[in-house]
């Protein structure tokens, strides 16, 4: 067998074989919490996997006891089934909580209808059922407006309610919102999907446990984020309710969302939950938005759109001043022809790093 150092460093004479950086690291934005780098403990943690060989798909021992760190989140029942990204999270998730027939509830501004591509409707072959909320937030009453003709042939049959922690708006259902919730949707025999993208933010905004809006309260399954929070890639669909969903195993296969080298995403997860990491992460990126908008509050002309509840900032300010700070800093437009955009911060996100949008923020509001 040959070297394996040897086959390394077997390249062609003259070329370099050392990887170079490409960016400016010190090049900061407020566009998402997705552009961020990888938390240190978290390239740590995929160092530490490797080395060696382990069971492919999910059969290592480190996606064994990422099971018992999700236990100690969410209870004896729980089951964590790692992917790759968000949207494969949801979509693997709602597949195992509907029929072919079946319809989900959500938010008109809900990630899985905004922003999924229809991924939802074109790969799991369900029905989005839309309700515009003021604050990206369902009620009991909102749900009511879609939560009918469970017999009529003619119309997709609603069986889940799916929700966001926090929502795609910044904001954050309370435990007993979410208690709510999950009682009407029961009592109308259907389940409950909770989007959980963010989640961590919304944990350390409520300052509560995680179990306390999502197994305590009766939540079905959850979709976990950890790339918002640190991690390189990787998200969890956690069944909370093993009655509650059919086959998760072959519907994550079948999604294309079963990694075979999945212990280097097993880990992050240990690495992010085993202590306190997430909560860190979470609870700094809140406050670099607190920060942020106590300061964009007193610039006159800016409107801050929605309550600063977690780790988004939603404001409205002129069009050609978004153009002339898009040029210093990256953000998005949320609703261009009325001149929203959107604000995010992450877990690396420094004091200086707000201070010092907020200065170019004050100085293309004076021109």
């Amino acid at each position: 067998m040959a070297d394996p150092q040897a086959v390394i460093h077997a390249v062609t004479p003259g070329t370099k074989t050392d990887a170079r950086r490409h960016h400016d690291p010190g090049v900061r934005g407020f566009a998402s919490d997705n552009y961020a780098g990888v938390h240190p403990e978290i390239l740590a943690a995929i160092a530490l996997a490797n080395g060696g060989h382990q069971v492919a798909y999910g059969e290592d021992v480190y996606t064994e006891h990422l099971q018992r760190v999700m236990h100690s989140h969410f209870g004896p029942t729980a089951e964590a089934f790692p992917v790759f990204n968000g949207t494969g999270a949801n979509v693997t998730a709602l597949q195992a909580l509907t029929d072919r027939w079946g319809a989900v509830i959500c938010a008109e501004s809900a990630h899985i209808n905004v922003d999924e591509g229809g991924a939802p409707e074109r790969m799991a072959g369900l029905k989005l059922l839309t309700v515009p909320t003021p604050d990206g937030k369902l009620t009991p009453e909102l749900i009511d407006r879609q939560a009918f003709g469970w017999d009529d042939e003619h119309r997709a049959m609603p069986q889940v309610v799916s929700i966001t922690q926090n929502t795609e708006l910044g904001t954050v259902y309370t435990v007993d919102e979410i208690r709510a919730i999950v009682e009407h949707a029961h009592g109308l025999g259907m389940k409950v999907h909770l989007d959980g993208a963010r989640i961590a933010n919304a944990a350390a905004s409520l300052n509560v446990p995680m179990r306390a809006f999502t197994n305590a309260v009766g939540v079905d399954v959850l979709t976990f984020g950890g790339t918002k929070n640190g991690m390189m890639m990787g998200e969890a669909v956690v069944v909370l309710n093993p009655d509650a969903v059919r086959h998760m195993k072959h519907l994550r296969k079948m999604s294309m969302q079963l990694a075979s080298k999945m212990r280097f995403v097993s880990v992050q997860f240990e690495a992010l939950l085993a202590k306190d990491l997430w909560l860190r992460n979470a609870r700094h990126a809140n406050a670099m938005a607190q920060r942020l908008a106590e300061g964009v509050r007193a610039v006159d002309g800016v409107e801050i759109l929605h309550p600063v509840q977690a780790n988004a900032v939603f404001a409205r300010l002129p069009h050609e001043v978004t153009l002339r700070l898009q040029e210093r800093f990256r953000f998005y437009f949320w609703n261009e022809a009325a001149g929203d955009v959107r604000w995010m911060c992450s877990f690396d996100t420094t004091e200086d790093d707000v201070d010092a949008f907020l200065l170019a923020l004050k100085e293309e509001m004076a021109r």
